[in-house]
């Protein structure tokens, strides 16, 4: 699988250098998107794929601390061979909620995964949606909606 790793240096800018550097060196790179006018902010892994053949991580109204180490445990998680279950509930990421992992449609990739379609030059690479709980215990309408932000954060 060709990816921006195999580009020459030269081709790429300092942001892109840096980028490729960090999935060279860890295996995989974190993206965090600040909330705006348009919706909340969100945090997406690039590498998972290339790394695992697992699917790339997204996760919305998350501190970037917590977003970073939920990426983390996901990471030493397939690293260690264990590969969580896609729509079922689970108790491995968060200390005191559970987690569903729900697949997230193409149509959303090119608002929410610009890193990732850059590094992967397409769209030919899976994705989940880290998704948790309200404070009420119902994961809110997430079937219906995928990529619908969460409003309670597990922290």
């Amino acid at each position: 699988m060709f990816t921006a790793l195999d580009a020459p240096p030269d081709r790429l800018d300092k942001h892109e250098q840096n980028f490729v550097e960090k999935v060279r060196n860890h295996g995989w790179f974190g993206t965090h998107v600040f909330p705006d006018g348009e919706g909340p902010g969100f945090a997406y892994t690039t590498g998972f794929w290339l790394k695992f053949r697992f699917p790339e991580m997204i996760v919305f109204s998350m501190g970037q601390q917590t977003a970073q180490d939920t990426f983390w445990t996901i990471y030493h998680e397939l690293d260690a061979g264990r590969r969580p279950l896609v729509g079922e509930p689970t108790d491995a990421l968060f200390e005191n909620v559970a987690a569903v992992l729900l697949p997230v449609s193409l149509q959303h990739y090119r608002s929410h995964l610009g890193w990732s379609r850059w590094f992967y030059g397409n769209d030919e690479f899976e994705c989940l949606q880290v998704a948790y709980p309200d404070p009420t215990g119902i994961f809110p309408g997430l079937r219906r909606h995928p990529l619908r932000p969460v409003p309670h954060s597990p922290t």
